[in-house]
């Protein structure tokens, strides 16, 4: 059985059961972006160079020669390898039309429901409510194990809270079980900056999480700057 993606398990987690629309404000591509990156980092397939400047971005490589089986990793992996580009910038590469690729996949496991219909008759629109949420479900055991009852996550699990903590969604996605929220954000954010793997995997994880976090805020800061000068 193929081993499912962080962004995959992010996915199921960020969109609603029933009527698969994301929960709450999420740029679901960024995210899902930053999760394949975390995905290749988990993988050994890249690394992030030293940072030699306040003035110059860390760059991403692509590690040694191996190709991945899964289509989604191998593709990303060939955007790294293609040119030096800086974390931020791989997010927005990898995510773009992200969300459909997995939701597709999903869907031809049985996991997603295809829905599709009509704004007002005239525009398209798609959802992907759940079909069988037997795989959602052990996700969020593992993540309400480690959030809320202070079990030490496996390295799949710490890299979604790690993903979750930056969009402030971790808290959101478990049974708290009698923890404050404020308390599960505390853990989530302990989990995501402890020392947990080796040094060039945690290099690039944070460095996809650092990225995903500044451009959901340059896209909000923009939306705001936009919604204020109409």
């Amino acid at each position: 059985m193929t081993t499912p993606l962080l962004a995959e398990d992010l996915l199921l987690l960020l969109l609603d059961d029933e009527s698969g629309k994301p929960t709450g404000w999420v740029d679901l591509q960024t995210v899902l972006g930053g999760a394949v990156l975390a995905d290749l980092a988990l993988a050994g397939l890249v690394e992030v160079e030293e940072k030699a400047s306040v003035w110059r971005s860390a760059k991403v490589h692509a590690v040694g020669d191996r190709v991945p089986d899964d289509a989604v990793l191998a593709g990303a992996l060939q955007t790294v390898a293609a040119k030096e580009r800086s974390a931020q910038d791989l997010v927005g590469r990898l995510g773009k039309d992200l969300d459909d690729t997995l939701a597709r996949r999903l869907a031809d496991r049985g996991i997603l429901e295809r829905e599709d219909s009509r704004v007002l008759g005239i525009f398209s629109r798609t959802r992907w409510p759940a079909a069988d949420t037997t795989r959602e479900a052990v996700v969020r055991r593992a993540l309400t194990a480690a959030l809320a009852h202070g079990e030490e996550p496996d390295p799949h699990t710490r890299g979604l809270v790690a993903l979750l903590h930056a969009v402030d969604q971790a808290h959101k996605v478990v049974d708290v079980d009698g923890v404050s929220k404020r308390d599960v954000k505390r853990r989530a954010k302990e989990l995501a900056e402890g020392d947990w793997a080796s040094k060039a995997v945690r290099d690039a994880i944070q460095a996809s999480v650092a990225a995903t976090t500044a451009a959901i805020a340059a896209t909000t800061a923009a939306t705001t700057a936009t919604t204020a000068t109409s």
